[in-house]
């Protein structure tokens, strides 16, 4: 692969607010040097603007094929971005990361960018995501908690009575302005691509709090849920309200869409699922139907509980590997894109089998009125970074359509 040319000189700076977390200088973000790739054409729309008010004007992310896809709108082709595409898969990642734990990266605004853009630059996808995690809003509302490697998010004193539930207090941009922070750093250096930003929906955010942690039963999660309706609802607006501020801070520091994050919604009945957490997704995702912005939703494990997720107020809903793309956009309607959904496991299969996927993923997705190509969870950290430069570049291949 020959070396990747330097950003455009020309590529505008929004200045970032005051009030950011600690910093920490990165090559090639805000010191003039640009970063160490070519992201994107660099036009005319580098703040969102025109995502957010609407605009079908030419150039900027507003006319990305990814925008256009979570629109239902025609585009050049199929746009491919991947979960977690930002992380331990690359090497300059993890080089990055030594001795940084991941709650503290994920408050430097300038490591931030640089790491949201290690893969915009290697694998030329069609968006970029925050880096970023679901829990670092809870953190800034006042839980005690860490992400500890191997493990993941630990919480010091697990929520369990009304008075823990009162003590996660509401947050605002000076919160989280760190976030806010890196946002406009990146959407300057990332001109016409897209920057999707994120948040845990209020059932996955509700079960690593009450569980302490990660689990696989969820067992805690559904003796408070069934036990106590009323703390659980509590406990669940509250953490809407959290999930929808977080969001709104990365909305008006200029993302282009947003992405709920239900990892694991999935271990829910729907009629569970219905009663107990569509209300409080919808009210995350109802909040920012003003912003402008193609709002996706995301769990992992959903089959049966497409049709719901997309009932809480996504633009795009996102499927697992496994549900085919045409079935599951027969359940979600035909109102609704679908991003997904290649299993990530077969990024470690030999590259024909790799093609097959992807071909059929494809063909699959062309029964939906708009699809992002996507991995059906995130990306495995023994995945090898050069297969999903090829993935891209083949959705890209096989997807293209005439321009006029």
């Amino acid at each position: 692969m020959p070396p990747p040319a330097r950003l455009p000189e020309t590529a505008r700076r929004q200045p970032a607010p005051p009030g950011g977390g600690g910093s920490q200088k990165v090559a090639g973000v805000g010191d003039g040097r640009r970063g160490r790739g070519t992201i994107a054409a660099m036009t005319t729309d580098t703040t969102g603007a025109a995502a957010r008010d609407g605009e079908s004007r030419r150039g900027g992310p507003a006319d990305s094929p990814f925008v256009r896809a979570c629109r239902r709108e025609d585009g050049p082709r199929t746009p491919v971005w991947f979960m977690r595409q930002a992380g331990r898969s690359l090497p300059e990642y993890r080089e990055i990361r030594k001795n940084v734990g991941m709650l503290e990266s994920c408050r430097r605004p300038e490591l931030v960018a640089e790491i949201t853009l290690q893969p915009v630059r290697r694998h030329r996808v069609d968006a970029a995501i925050l880096f970023s995690d679901i829990v670092v809003p809870v953190a800034a509302a006042g839980v005690d908690l860490d992400i500890v490697p191997g493990t993941g998010p630990v919480v010091a004193e697990p929520v369990r009575t009304a008075a823990d539930v009162e003590r996660i207090r509401p947050i605002t941009r000076d919160d989280v302005s760190y976030v806010d922070s890196a946002v406009r750093l990146l959407v300057a250096e990332l001109g016409d691509t897209p920057l999707i930003g994120f948040a845990g929906a209020p059932f996955t955010l509700a079960s690593y709090l009450v569980e302490g942690g990660p689990s696989r039963t969820h067992a805690k999660t559904k003796a408070l849920m069934y036990g106590d309706p009323e703390l659980w609802h509590a406990l669940c607006d509250r953490l809407a309200d959290v999930a929808c501020a977080f969001l709104r801070v990365q909305v008006d520091a200029g993302v282009s869409a947003v992405q709920l994050f239900d990892s694991w919604a999935g271990a829910l009945s729907e009629a569970d699922y219905r009663r107990y957490v569509l209300p409080h997704s919808t009210k995350v995702l109802s909040g920012l139907a003003d912003a402008g912005v193609p709002r996706i939703h995301f769990g992992v494990g959903t089959a049966e509980l497409l049709g719901a997720m997309g009932e809480a107020g996504a633009d795009v809903v996102g499927v697992d590997w496994r549900t085919p793309l045409d079935v599951a956009t027969r359940r979600i309607g035909a109102d609704r894109a679908v991003q997904g959904n290649l299993d990530p496991a077969v990024l470690l299969a030999p590259w024909p089998v790799v093609e097959a996927e992807v071909r059929r993923i494809l063909a699959e997705g062309r029964a939906a009125p708009g699809h992002v190509f996507n991995l059906g969870h995130g990306v495995l950290p023994e995945t090898d970074p050069d297969v999903l430069t090829r993935v891209v570049a083949l959705v890209h291949e096989v997807s293209a359509r005439p321009t006029e």
